[in-house]
């Protein structure tokens, strides 16, 4: 097995190198800027792993294309929202275990995922602020009573920062949001009635007399980040805000969550001068209404932008998907457009068979991938970047049961296997740059086939596209100017980047 995942790894490291392996002319000696302006770059993931992320280079047709049955045709006059990028989340137990690896393999992995000219260029990650639920121990920034004792932590300075640095040395654009999965216990309520000191890592609630403390707390954490060479892009207030299991915790309906960014946090950061944004909720789609305590927090993020004077300190609105339909985010876009979806949370783990590839390469590229950024997110962000083969490092309490976007063998912290997560963020980040817009199609369709299109800010179009189908299936890409032709390989994902000759 470890033989097995060795070669899985060598082909990943290598797919810059890969050849076309079509009978077309092979242009990999030609210089970049000719590769970039003459040929289409496309990456191809199969479900059954015959192909990792193999780059390929397509020609484009001597005659522009429109008529054929398969063209479908790149819209750019239809535009929706504007990309901020794809990721995954660096935890304490990601970068425990890149800091197991040998420094150059440490370096070439990262190379892979977050460059811009020689990997994916994953371009968003998701740190906590104190402790998640995948850290080395329970700990806040500020774990001694009083906001004055604000301090960052051994996770942060001797494990996360100097991950995150050396992920911006190799892509300096890398966006970087902030979320707490608890405040300092000295903070927490049993409840708001009786408001009594609630010491635990799991549940309570914000007492409403820290507010402008906690509010301090985030101004604290951000601005001693940028001391480390770390600016911090958004945050959200609390991590799955009506989950009060979660080993590290905390319960705050959109009543709460309303108040301490009107009252608190959003005048904080104004008055720092930061412009760090803001998102709300960060949950599930279905907002766990069985529960007594949660039925009336059905469509959260609305009952907050409701209220101009907190909605004007509010980007918008982030979601896991741990349970409902992706089709509220569709809800909760038309109800506020101006207000922006991003998604930053799932995991694959045992509960849903989550090392079977061929089952999730499909799954999670429709339903994750394509599924949130055709319902207008912005952003794509997955749980943890990096696990080991022993499903951890995880503390008591936590998920024992998670797989990371990748595991790594903890027998020698060397060899690699990616898993769906990796390759359906890999597959966005490729070819859909920040800054780029969500443009429309028409012409060919098929229910066994998933797409979307883009048009990047320096004007190249992208294009990913995935087919659910046992066979392969033909397209034509037409941009209104040029086109080529492509066979997608069954149960596949592509994705494809060009620019246009106008």
């Amino acid at each position: 097995m470890n033989k097995l995942r060795n070669i899985r790894w060598v082909v990943l490291s290598s797919f810059v190198l890969a050849a076309c392996s079509s009978g077309k002319s092979n242009t990999s000696d030609l210089d970049q800027e000719t590769v970039n302006r003459e040929v289409v770059t496309a990456y191809v993931t199969t479900a059954t792993r015959s192909s990792e992320f193999v780059k390929r280079e397509i020609l484009f047709s001597e005659e522009a294309d429109s008529l054929s049955p398969y063209t479908i045709k790149l819209v750019s006059d239809e535009k929706y929202q504007v990309m901020d990028g794809f990721g995954a989340a660096i935890t304490g137990s990601t970068a425990y275990n890149l800091l197991k690896m040998a420094a150059e393999d440490r370096a070439s992995f990262l190379k892979k995922t977050f460059s811009e000219s020689e990997g994916m260029g994953q371009s968003y990650v998701r740190i906590s602020i104190g402790c998640s639920d995948f850290s080395l121990s329970e700990y806040t920034c500020c774990d001694k009573e009083g906001i004055e004792n604000f301090g960052l932590q051994e996770e942060e300075l001797a494990y996360v920062i100097p991950i995150l640095k050396e992920i911006l040395a190799i892509n300096p654009e890398v966006k970087i949001m902030g979320t707490p999965w608890t405040p300092p216990l000295w903070m927490k309520v049993n409840n708001l009635k009786e408001l009594k000191p609630f010491v635990s890592w799991t549940s309570g609630q914000l007492n409403p007399a820290y507010y402008q403390d906690y509010a301090i707390y985030f101004v604290k954490w951000i601005q001693a980040m940028e001391e480390q060479g770390v600016r911090i892009y958004s945050v959200t207030p609390q991590n799955e805000p009506l989950n009060r299991g979660n080993s590290a915790s905390m319960f705050m309906g959109w009543q709460e969550q309303n108040a301490f960014i009107k009252e608190a946090l959003g005048p904080k950061l104004r008055e720092a001068g930061l412009d760090t944004k803001i998102y709300l909720y960060d949950h599930n789609y279905d907002y766990d209404r069985q529960k007594e305590d949660t039925k009336d927090q059905g469509q959260y993020p609305l009952h907050i932008y409701a209220d101009a004077e907190t909605s004007q300190y509010v980007s918008g609105a982030a979601y896991h998907n741990y349970g409902g339909d992706k089709g509220e985010l569709r809800i909760i876009h038309d109800a506020n457009p101006a207000k922006e979806l991003i998604f930053t949370e799932t995991s694959i783990g045992e509960w849903n068979d989550g090392r079977n590839f061929e089952k999730h390469l499909i799954e999670d590229m429709e339903e994750v991938a394509l599924g949130t950024v055709n319902n207008w997110c912005k952003a794509v962000i997955v749980w943890n970047l990096m696990l080991d083969s022993e499903k951890g490092p995880f503390r008591p309490g936590g998920c024992n049961s998670c797989f990371g976007a990748v595991d790594i063998d903890k027998s020698n912290y060397k060899a690699i296997t990616g898993n769906s997560h990796y390759y359906i963020i890999g597959h966005l980040s490729a070819v859909v740059k920040p800054d780029a817009v969500r443009i429309g199609t028409s012409g060919y369709s098929d229910k066994e086939l998933v797409c979307s299109a883009f048009k990047n800010a320096d004007h190249s179009y992208a294009f990913v596209i995935l087919n659910k189908s046992s066979v392969s299936k033909k397209i034509n890409l037409y941009d209104g100017n040029q086109s080529f032709t492509h066979e997608v390989p069954a149960k596949a994902v592509v994705s494809y980047r060009w620019f246009t000759n106008k």
